[in-house]
């Protein structure tokens, strides 16, 4: 049985100018120890689905469909089922950490506050156990470091602290939403690393959530591509990489800087995202997509597996997408559809 199993997942939000559907009908699973990718632009439902599954919607979110951790159903559960899960067996990193950690707060009375309330345990030893998990994640001078205020760390740093409190805990599954945003590519990749030394080394389970496929492609062993709040791709990483089959994949893939490419531009997905608000019927994707037909705009059809463990939805056949000379290097053609 599967760790974590989400199955139908839709998530709408009520606003003053209607209800706004962000997520349209996911399913997944993670297993033990493995690492799944949720990738997508912004907008495209990939932090509120992990919201929801945390139980941290807005005021005005709701969520319906099913999420089982362990084999128990925890969308929607009451505090006295979700609160002994939270943190302690699934824990989340947020995107920014100058926002998530509080600045009137040093480090370790945050760090201690986590084991204190989870574990029982007293602010001596929470401290102690947090300078131990600081030394963990690679912040030096921990014992010394762990007493500053959090703008006294850089972005990198404050990351890794942020790293820290989430594995204080010793979770089952960790989710890291938008790891490397706003941190300079050297910097980046230090945090990757040591998000797989860390996997490694707890035995935990990885969500990560990003827009950027160069990080996936050395990170996950699996990725779930979304659009417009829907499941668009998913299959192994590997896969994705050599041969997508989805318009929308192969375009991200496109978008992706080479040094063996001798361009003067870089390449990009023409037009916008979809206004959450005023869905159209059909594929999110149609407006976009220089495959799209008539009939995308009327219908989509649904998410079929057409190899052992590759998924996709799209009307047009894989044939007529893959067999493209702009496609195979990652474009998508500018068709009528915009």
């Amino acid at each position: 049985m599967a760790l974590l199993e989400v199955t139908d997942l839709d998530i709408r939000f009520t606003t003053n100018s209607g209800p706004v559907f962000a997520v349209r009908g996911v399913d997944f699973t993670l297993d033990r120890g493995e690492t799944l990718a949720i990738v997508g632009e912004s907008g495209s439902g990939k932090s509120q689905t992990v919201f929801a599954m945390m139980g941290l919607l807005a005021a005005n979110g709701e969520a319906a469909g099913s999420v089982r951790f362990d084999g128990t159903e925890i969308l929607n559960a009451p505090p006295k089922v979700i609160n002994p899960i939270r943190a302690n067996r699934m824990a989340i990193i947020f995107q920014d950490p100058m926002t998530s950690l509080n600045p009137y707060m040093r480090v370790s009375e945050q760090m201690a506050e986590v084991l204190q309330l989870h574990k029982g345990m007293s602010k001596r030893s929470a401290i102690a156990e947090s300078v131990r998990m600081l030394d963990a994640v690679r912040i030096p001078d921990a014992q010394s470091r762990i007493n500053l205020f959090p703008h006294e760390f850089s972005g990198g740093m404050r990351q890794r602290v942020m790293i820290a409190m989430a594995l204080l805990c010793r979770p089952e599954v960790l989710i890291a939403d938008e790891p490397t945003t706003a941190l300079d590519v050297t910097v980046q990749a230090q945090i990757m690393r040591l998000l797989s030394e860390l996997q490694s080394d707890f035995g935990m389970a990885l969500i990560l959530i990003t827009h950027d496929l160069g990080v996936v492609a050395g990170a996950a062993e699996r990725a779930m591509v979304m659009y417009g709040g829907q499941v668009m791709e998913k299959g192994p990483v590997d896969a994705l990489f050599k041969n997508a089959t989805h318009p929308y994949t192969r375009g991200l893939i496109g978008s992706i800087p080479r040094v063996d490419r001798n361009e003067d531009t870089l390449r990009s997905i023409p037009g916008n995202p979809p206004n959450m608000a005023r869905l159209q019927q059909g594929c999110p994707f149609a407006p976009r997509c220089g495959f799209a037909g008539e009939d995308c705009l009327e219908h989509l059809d649904p998410l079929t597996e057409f190899q052992p463990g590759r998924l996709r939805a799209c009307n047009r056949p894989i044939a007529e997408v893959t067999g493209s000379d702009a496609e195979t290097k990652g474009d998508v053609p500018r068709g009528d559809a915009q």
